[in-house]
């Protein structure tokens, strides 16, 4: 489970992780900035500086092994305009698909000729695979992760049992990765994802 990575898988992976957990985090930070609170603006998470987002240990456990986190974005859903679930769900929704868009984004560049460039296909491989893994990860429907907030708002109810369970979050996410269920499940979902992806920088390689 846990190994340490060569400086050379370090310098490759780092971009690709940095760039999804700030984005990942701003994007939360954004909407709920949008639908009324001002918490995210207070507290400096409306910037692009990783410095603002990432999380020392958090980051060097991603590295080492295979999970870790940022500095979660502080929000204030009775600030929101309108209905306070529906907002949640908005924010919590903005993370994963913020780490979508740049797997986007890595994918036409990578088509567009960014494999030519030196480590370019290396590194735009890996920020096209890192955020397809943060998207689909944060989308589980376990405390603390996005996809339990998303899962709260959409079903009826108060579902204080959900929220309950937060407390045991980290110690059924460490089961979860200790016993390679995760990865399995999520092994379903990302290994096509990441094809299409790879597939669509093919076709706009062959478009330009």
């Amino acid at each position: 489970m846990f190994s340490l990575p060569s400086p050379y898988e370090v310098g490759i992976m780092l971009p690709a992780v940095v760039l999804g957990l700030t984005f990942h985090e701003l994007a939360h930070g954004w909407v709920a900035d949008s639908l009324g609170d001002p918490t995210p603006r207070y507290h400096g998470r409306l910037t692009v500086n990783p410095l603002a987002h990432v999380d020392v240990i958090g980051l060097i456990l991603l590295f080492v092994a295979g999970f870790g986190w940022a500095k979660p974005v502080p929000v204030n859903p009775y600030n929101f305009r309108g209905n306070m679930r529906r907002g949640m769900v908005l924010v919590s929704l903005a993370g994963p698909a913020a780490n979508l868009v740049l797997a986007l984004v890595g994918a036409v560049l990578l088509g567009l000729g960014g494999w030519a460039l030196p480590y370019g296909y290396e590194i735009l491989t890996a920020i096209i695979r890192i955020n397809i893994v943060l998207a689909v990860f944060n989308l589980l429907p376990v405390p603390p992760l996005d996809g339990s907030k998303i899962l709260a708002g959409l079903l009826p109810g108060r579902q204080a049992w959900l929220y309950a369970l937060e407390s045991y979050g980290t110690i059924i996410l460490l089961f979860l990765l200790f016993t390679g269920i995760i990865g399995r499940v999520l092994g379903v979902i990302i290994h096509p994802l990441y094809r299409a992806f790879m597939s669509l920088a093919k076709a706009v390689s062959l478009i330009f």
